[in-house]
């Protein structure tokens, strides 16, 4: 399920600004097609561009309400509100109920079929809730406080670790999240349960907000889409055990967990973003 608002303010009618001489919100589409765990893909949007654009790529339209399609709201209204559609006696087919939710942002380009069929596996399989897609960071991330002065968020400021020393940390791209819909719908809210991340390359993890992420994305498209020999999504370590899982609607069928299951290693970033190579995100001194 793709959310694709007609209103945005950074960039006016951002959905169908093209990376790569095709439009973001295909871009979505295509790589959700392409996968092999996902049977129908769905474009929620109030607008009628970006509806035919998306049927012209072979989505399915489901047409958000104005209440829906404002600045305030949040992304999971849109696709409780898509999902109360699409089982819906009337207008949708009850009988088929998705098991899981994949929830794609039309500003992440560079999302990759691999990574998505990955992600549904962990969650079908039982193992997660929720996946999202995440990218290793070494950044050093400071904030300002109410009189101006810098605070250290994540790390000690008196003391500066090498790279390889640090724990591995993970920064959200927002280009997928996988949920089991039975506990989506139980929350309301798309982190619940056991959640886990699929780590993707730091080089392909843009989310186009403004007019110089769009820039960085054109750039990055030749070389990413040239680039194939990127490796598969990985796990990264989860340092808990799990809870029970959600209870899966009964049509479907949903395997358990293994109690300890093993989990690997944390991977290491093998394609570094070339506009965060400062000496700052690599953990240098």
């Amino acid at each position: 399920m793709i959310p694709a608002r007609s209103g945005s303010k950074g960039i006016p009618g951002k959905n169908l600004r093209q990376v790569a001489g095709r439009s973001l919100v295909a871009r979505s589409i295509d790589a959700a097609r392409a996968a092999e765990t996902i049977d129908a893909v769905v474009v929620s949007t109030d607008g009628d561009a970006i509806a035919a654009e998306a049927l012209s790529v072979g989505a399915r339209i489901v047409r958000r309400p104005e209440a829906l399609a404002g600045d305030e709201a949040s992304s999971e209204s849109a696709l409780l509100h898509a999902l109360d559609v699409l089982t819906d006696p009337d207008t949708g087919d009850a009988d088929t109920a998705p098991e899981v939710l994949v929830f794609l942002q039309a500003t992440s380009p560079f999302t990759r079929a691999d990574e998505l069929d990955a992600a549904v596996a962990r969650v079908l399989d039982g193992g997660a809730d929720a996946v999202l897609a995440a990218a290793p960071s070494h950044a050093f991330i400071w904030r300002v406080a109410e009189d101006g002065s810098a605070v250290a968020v994540n790390h000690d400021a008196a003391t500066r670790p090498r790279r390889q020393d640090r724990a591995p940390e993970y920064r959200e791209t927002g280009a997928f999240y996988v949920v089991r819909v039975a506990g989506f719908r139980e929350a309301r809210h798309r982190f619940f349960g056991r959640v886990e991340l699929a780590v993707v390359p730091a080089r392909t993890a843009v989310d186009i907000d403004d007019a110089d992420d769009l820039a960085l994305a054109a750039a990055l498209a030749p070389l990413v889409e040239a680039d194939t020999s990127a490796q598969a999504p990985t796990q990264a370590p989860a340092p808990a055990p799990a809870p029970a899982p959600a209870q899966a609607p009964t049509q479907t069928q949903t395997s358990t967990p293994a109690p300890g299951r093993p989990q690997p290693a944390a991977p290491s970033d093998p394609h570094p973003h070339p506009a965060r190579a400062t000496a700052a995100e690599n953990g240098a001194p």
